[in-house]
C-alpha cells in the first residue's frame, strides 16, 4: 500500500475492512477511517465480531465502499491490530474532527452505553 493509496482511503468516508472467520470464510464491514501517519486507524465496539476475528487473524484487505460496504474500488491486503487505550482515544478525537456532529453525536452515544473502555481502536497497516 502505497502513501497515495494510503491518502485517499483515509481521505474517504468509509473503509471496507475484510476480515476472516476461523474457517477462512471473508466478512466484510464498512467502517469510517483516519489516517494515521503510514497507516490507517478505525474505531468500533470492543466486543464486535470484528475484534474477536482480528484477534484470531489479523490479515485483513481493505478498500474504499460506500455506507451500506458497497465497494467503490479495489482491495489490497493489509494487517490490522487492535490499539492500546492511547491510540483509541486519539482515534476517537480524530474521528470527531474528520466527522463532525455525526462523528461526535455517535462518540458520545457510544461512550454513554458503553464506557470508555467499550471500543477500542484498530490500526491497519500496509501488508508486508
Amino acid at each position: 500500500m502505497d502513501d497515495a493509496l494510503l491518502e485517499r482511503l483515509g481521505a474517504g468516508k468509509y473503509l471496507l475492512v475484510t476480515s476472516y472467520r476461523r474457517n477462512g470464510t471473508p466478512v466484510a464491514t464498512p467502517v469510517w477511517v483516519v489516517r494515521d501517519g503510514n497507516a490507517l486507524g478505525v474505531w468500533t465496539a470492543a466486543d464486535s465480531w470484528k475484534v474477536k476475528r482480528i484477534r484470531a487473524r489479523a490479515d485483513v484487505l481493505v478498500g474504499p465502499c460506500d455506507v451500506r460496504g458497497r465497494p467503490t474500488g479495489g482491495q489490497v491486503p493489509a494487517t490490522a491490530e487492535i490499539c492500546d487505550a492511547a491510540t483509541t482515544a486519539r482515534y476517537r478525537e480524530l474521528i470527531a474532527r474528520k466527522y463532525g456532529l455525526p462523528g461526535r453525536l455517535t462518540l458520545l452515544g457510544s461512550r454513554l452505553r458503553r464506557g470508555r473502555d467499550g471500543t477500542v481502536g484498530i490500526r491497519v497497516a500496509p501488508a508486508g
